[in-house]
């Protein structure tokens, strides 16, 4: 039942938030996120138990269409659902600086779709994940065409469009699919296990078509190259909080779609096609990382950077093997929290200079020292320097592709030196030297900022020194997935 609850108790606040007037909105907002924090743990606590009947539901939903409310954890899952909740009490913690107009419904919207995302990592019904997949998408739809920046109508229209498209690609392959189910019992179902079967008892010119319609979805959720076009104005445009929302949770529904919804049901297709969709993933992270360095803007930057690291985890998941799937996992958790660290830099350099321009900053170290220290920690996390958390993740990726085929794992590395080189320039930009112009001022960090950028520290170094937990986590169900894949 936990695991219901873990879904249901963000909603629940959600409902209460709406009635909440003021900025008391986000306090109670950062509380309930919290408790909701807690309840992860427990469940951490209850699944290293083998608690397991406590953390699985399954009930019937809609009988007649073998539909169940069907969810449950494995350690993957349970991973996406830590970062879930560790991040959002951050996220919300990192607005406390910013005034939004009708914050309870700012903040009712970041827990409703938090709520969703939870469901989308716990499902164990075909039906079921589709229904939290588009749940996701509403809350951010509003939360962009609500608190926005400019053009913010435009650009998200265009993010709806394309997630919607992507959406109904997958709901055509989960359909084919589930009318495969039950050919030897006559009973049709939307269990995860029955779709798997169904899967591998297709032709492989049907699983085909099962894998690119699914596939698209995830690709655009991602985004992978060359369906990526709606991220980088989407992710400057949106509120930070809406951005980092985006970036350091939705597009793990991708990812781990890749994982759990993709690679074991279509075993044949992912053989003869897999390579092509890898192709794209490492096209995409040479793309992005050299568009990346080009940037003026610092939040266009890590937008396109997002790009790069995720077209790597993508190959990785893609190469099926034990090193890349595991890789992707840790690199989900690492990603999520790196980058939540840097959309928060660049709010902290817009709301204290006035400008993301790195061509107009500089010499900001010498007039906050602590700041230049804490942006340097999370930084050398995203370019996976050894001993944060960035580096595990992409070792096992890197590896993981050269298995699948050596000139792509070759490509693929690229994305550690075109990193370090749009990282490190524009940190010596914006942090080193001189002065641009004396109207650039850099004060003290508020206690929100500086509270919320130590903690993102505190797990970049932790995780990368010590990343056995999540090794641990990862690892069993990692190998599950593929000898079922096998």
């Amino acid at each position: 039942m936990l695991t219901g609850f873990l879904i249901l108790f963000p909603l629940i606040a959600a409902l209460i938030l709406f009635f909440i007037k003021g900025e008391g909105a986000k306090k109670v907002a950062l509380i309930f996120s919290a408790v909701e924090f807690g309840f992860a743990l427990m469940a951490y606590v209850w699944f290293r138990n083998n608690t397991m009947d406590a953390l699985t539901i399954n009930c019937n939903w809609v009988q007649s269409l073998g539909i169940k409310f069907a969810v449950g954890l494995d350690g993957i899952s349970l991973l996406m659902v830590l970062l879930t909740t560790f991040l959002v009490p951050l996220i919300i913690l990192s607005s406390f600086q910013t005034t939004y107009d009708k914050p309870n419904s700012f903040y009712g919207l970041i827990l409703l779709m938090q709520s969703a995302l939870i469901g989308v990592f716990v499902a164990n019904d075909g039906f079921l994940f589709y229904v939290f997949w588009e749940l996701a998408l509403i809350p951010i739809y509003f939360i962009c065409l609500l608190w926005g920046g400019e053009n913010r109508a435009k650009i998200t229209f265009k993010f709806f469009v394309y997630t919607l498209f992507g959406s109904l690609f997958m709901l055509i392959g989960l359909i084919f699919l589930y009318n495969h189910t039950g050919l030897d019992t006559g009973i049709k179902s939307w269990a995860i296990n029955d779709l798997y079967a169904a899967g591998r008892s297709l032709t492989e010119s049907q699983q085909t078509f099962v894998f690119w319609t699914i596939f698209i979805a995830f690709a655009i959720k991602m985004p992978i190259f060359p369906l990526h076009t709606w991220q980088p104005d989407t992710y400057v445009t949106a509120p930070t909080q809406g951005t980092m929302m985006l970036s350091g949770i939705m597009l793990k529904m991708g990812t781990f779609g890749l994982i759990k919804w993709l690679l074991p049901v279509v075993p044949l297709a992912l053989e003869k096609w897999g390579g092509v969709a890898i192709g794209f993933a490492v096209v995409g992270i040479i793309y992005a990382s050299c568009i990346a360095i080009v940037q003026k803007d610092y939040k266009r930057l890590i937008a396109y950077s997002s790009i790069a690291h995720v077209g790597l985890i993508a190959a990785g998941i893609l190469s099926a093997n034990q090193q890349g799937v595991q890789g992707g996992v840790i690199q989900m958790m690492s990603h999520g929290i790196n980058v939540v660290g840097l959309f928060l830099i660049a709010d902290i350099l817009m709301r204290h200079t006035g400008t993301r321009d790195i061509t107009k900053l500089g010499g900001i170290r010498s007039m906050n020292g602590q700041f230049g220290v804490l942006f340097l920690i999370i930084m050398l996390g995203a370019v996976a320097l050894p001993l944060t958390n960035g580096f595990v993740g992409e070792f096992l990726l890197i590896n993981g592709v050269f298995q699948f085929s050596a000139w792509m794992g070759a490509l693929a590395a690229l994305t550690i030196i075109l990193g370090a080189v749009y990282m490190l320039r524009s940190y010596q930009a914006i942090m080193l030297g001189e002065k641009k112009s004396n109207e650039v001022t850099f004060g003290s960090l508020a206690d929100t900022d500086k509270a919320v950028l130590i903690i993102v520290c505190i797990a970049v170094v932790a995780f990368g020194v010590y990343p056995k937990p999540l090794n641990d986590l990862a690892e069993p169900a990692v190998k599950a997935l593929l000898m079922n894949l096998k």
